[in-house]
């Protein structure tokens, strides 16, 4: 069994749900990588989302386009994300990791090439946001050949053939994009997401999570009465941009610890 298939069956047998914090490696320096997630396994945190840096990261709002952009002005690439899991998994066996990002550099390493570093590194799951399902077999069944799980999103304009599309393809857990626009937007209807995620898991077995918008405890804990894990992105993103260094671990895992109390209440 994978770490996200193990770790979404522990927390359902305890009735919690998954806290999946995002965050963009090299933000705000490479080095605080894995510090920061360190620091939000500490604070609650379930699996870890890392945002690969891209130059035209379209379905990113501001904050995390700064994100991006702070990080490739350090040089941070692919490879040295890569390499940031496999400084983390030597700390930690536990928790997943999945890497978020955009089909451009992946192809430029290569899928095969790629695929393989990521089951060197200690990656458990992969999520391409450009690459439609049809052009995805490829990668996935190459991370299947190295039991990577392979995530999708969906979101509330997909279509019934994209949704048992996807539905049949995915692992790990889908995410769901609670809203129509980019990362960091605002006006979350938790009803329409409810009846969306019914939609969602008439055609999967799957877990799944819910993200885009999410700025505070009680919004979490609203969603998390219909879905099996939150992803908090922009939020954090924003926390990590304001804090003065001497302060950003201690900041990101009292926010963590929010979000965390929030969806246990």
């Amino acid at each position: 069994m994978s770490r996200i298939a193990a770790t979404f069956q522990r927390l359902a047998h305890t009735h919690r749900k998954a806290l999946i914090p995002f965050f963009t490696v090299g933000d705000p320096a490479l080095a605080q990588a894995v510090p920061l997630m360190q620091a939000m396994v500490r604070s609650g945190a379930d699996v870890l989302e890392l945002g690969v840096p891209f130059s035209d990261p379209m379905a990113d709002g501001p904050t995390i386009q700064r994100a991006s952009e702070r990080a490739l002005k350090q040089g941070v690439t692919l490879r040295q994300v890569l390499s940031t899991v496999a400084q983390f998994r030597a700390l930690d066996d536990t928790t997943p990791v999945v890497l978020m990002g955009y089909a451009n550099p992946i192809e430029r390493m290569g899928l095969d090439s790629f695929a393989k570093e990521c089951a060197l590194s200690g990656v458990d799951g992969v999520l391409v946001v450009d690459y439609p399902p049809h052009e995805a077999r490829n990668l996935g069944a190459l991370l299947q050949a190295h039991a990577i799980d392979s995530i999708y999103l969906l979101s509330p304009t997909s279509t019934p053939e994209r949704l048992a599309e996807i539905g049949a393809l995915a692992t790990g857990y889908i995410y769901y994009v609670s809203l129509r626009g980019v990362t960091g937007a605002a006006h979350i209807d938790p009803e329409d997401v409810a009846r969306h995620v019914q939609r969602v898991r008439a055609c999967t077995r799957v877990p799944v999570g819910v993200g885009f918008g999410i700025r505070d405890g009680a919004t979490a804990r609203a969603l998390a009465q219909v879905a099996d894990g939150i992803v908090i992105g922009s939020r954090l993103v924003e926390e990590i941009e304001a804090s003065p260094p001497a302060l950003l671990l201690q900041r990101v895992e009292a926010l963590i610890a929010e979000f965390r109390h929030s969806l246990d209440q």
